[in-house]
């Protein structure tokens, strides 16, 4: 008896179901692998590069700069156009007990005592000085005479010129408003030259023969005055009253 052929279906064996469910755990595993190697390997990025340091600034000014000065009003313009005079360069006078000394903001006084003090652990010499015009007593390092602007009194001839100052005609300091001459004339007695105070000494009084002076401008004057009257009166070797007269003669003609 003749059997029926077999198709070829059924001949062909079905795939074994362990073989084909190993494959996507193989693969899975593969995958794990690879991402913990990935996460093993360091990193490839490179690192920031360091921002170069500054260089040092320099502590002290370089050579050809000049230090700025310790003392003084600003040099730069003002209104009008006033630039305060420079401050001395030349060493201020070697004083003594007696001595008659000009300070730029208390006007004259003695010298009563040479003393050294400890300032800040530092042992330093001073200069006592005692304001004739109200006895108060005012101390200057001997070191720092010159950058503070202590002087001696001025000679006869220096006196002659601040006298011929005084009657020229003309106004040192012109610009509107009031606020900004008031800024300008503060400045120049603030500088402590005699030239300048006396230029504010002339335009005070003569403002004064315009209009009743402000309490303002009444202090300028008076303060003005203040600072030269005995210095002159010291320099031409006259008294206080006899200056005070001349002055008065002076802006009276």
């Amino acid at each position: 008896m003749t059997r029926p052929a077999r198709s070829a279906s059924a001949d062909r064996a079905p795939a074994s179901p362990s073989r084909s469910a190993a494959a996507p755990a193989s693969s899975a595993k593969a995958r794990a692998k690879r991402t913990s190697a990935s996460a093993a390997e360091p990193s490839r990025v490179a690192p920031p590069r360091p921002r170069p340091e500054p260089p040092p600034r320099p502590s002290v000014p370089p050579p050809s700069v000049p230090p700025p000065p310790s003392r003084g009003p600003s040099r730069a313009p003002l209104p009008g156009g006033y630039i305060a005079p420079p401050i001395p360069t030349t060493p201020a006078p070697d004083f003594h007990v007696g001595d008659k000394a000009v300070h730029p903001s208390h006007g004259v006084g003695e010298v009563t005592a040479i003393e050294q003090r400890e300032i800040g652990g530092t042992r330093t010499t001073f200069y006592i000085l005692r304001i004739l015009d109200n006895g108060s007593k005012v101390m200057v390092p001997t070191s720092a005479a010159t950058q503070v602007g202590l002087r001696a009194i001025m000679s006869a001839t220096e006196a002659d010129g601040i006298l011929s100052t005084m009657r020229a005609r003309e106004v040192a300091v012109d610009v509107q408003p009031w606020s900004r001459r008031f800024r300008v004339y503060t400045e120049m007695i603030k500088s402590g030259s005699a030239v300048e105070i006396a230029k504010v000494l002339r335009d005070m009084n003569r403002l004064k023969f315009d209009k009743e002076l402000s309490f303002g401008e009444r202090r300028l004057l008076d303060q003005a005055r203040s600072l030269l009257l005995k210095e002159l009166a010291f320099a031409k070797k006259t008294s206080e009253n006899e200056m005070a007269e001349e002055i008065k003669r002076i802006f009276s003609a």
